[in-house]
């Protein structure tokens, strides 16, 4: 993509990233000045990881054995942005999730619908821990920079390694397993918190 950004295809796929980020950047922008904050008890997570399941067993079934494609629309465009923010609002729902679903649900193939959602991912993160510093530190708040460079490197890392190997793996295989991970994961929260309900 940035070797070949001149090429038609890059700059249409690097112009439809910037167009996700913005969309989503006005509408975390929004969510901010609402004053928006998540929940931060257990349930509505472990809610969100069971609903979260469902919808992956779900979507997998109902596309099975169709045609899908490798080309990104501006309906999805719209739909990742809007993915992007409701991992925002609700706790538990998770970002790469969310975008990577409704993407496949509008016929994206899944391994385009992955590599989409962290290229997205990559503008979109970057952006929103920007703007939390920034807040951070109008509010007085000291930082490690040296600290926070090394997280931000080994995280960087990771997530190359973490992302090569889920679209490889993506390749041979559906979210399926993922689904009932999510689900016997939520099930596990609910069930630790049965006691205190």
């Amino acid at each position: 993509m940035l070797l070949r950004w001149r090429e038609p295809e890059s700059l249409d796929l690097n112009l439809k990233i910037f167009v996700t980020f913005f969309l989503t950047a006005v509408g975390g922008l929004l969510l901010d000045k609402w004053n928006f904050e998540l929940p931060e008890t257990v349930q509505p997570v472990a809610t969100a990881l069971i609903v979260g399941g469902i919808a992956f067993i779900a979507v997998e079934a109902h596309l099975k054995g169709r045609m899908l494609t490798s080309r990104i629309s501006w309906t999805v465009v719209a739909v990742v942005a809007a993915a992007q923010l409701l991992a925002a609002v609700f706790p538990g729902a998770s970002r790469s999730g969310s975008t990577i679903i409704l993407a496949m649900l509008f016929g994206v193939t899944r391994v385009t619908a992955t590599e989409f959602s962290f290229l997205v991912g990559i503008p979109t993160l970057l952006a929103a821990g920007a703007y939390k510093i920034f807040q951070a530190l109008r509010d007085g708040a000291t930082e490690d920079w040296g600290m926070l460079a090394l997280g931000a490197v080994v995280a960087a890392l990771v997530s190359f390694v973490a992302v090569k190997w889920l679209l490889h793996f993506v390749q041979s295989h559906t979210f399926v397993g993922f689904g009932i991970y999510r689900i016997l994961l939520g099930v596990l929260l609910l069930w630790l918190l049965w006691p205190q309900t």
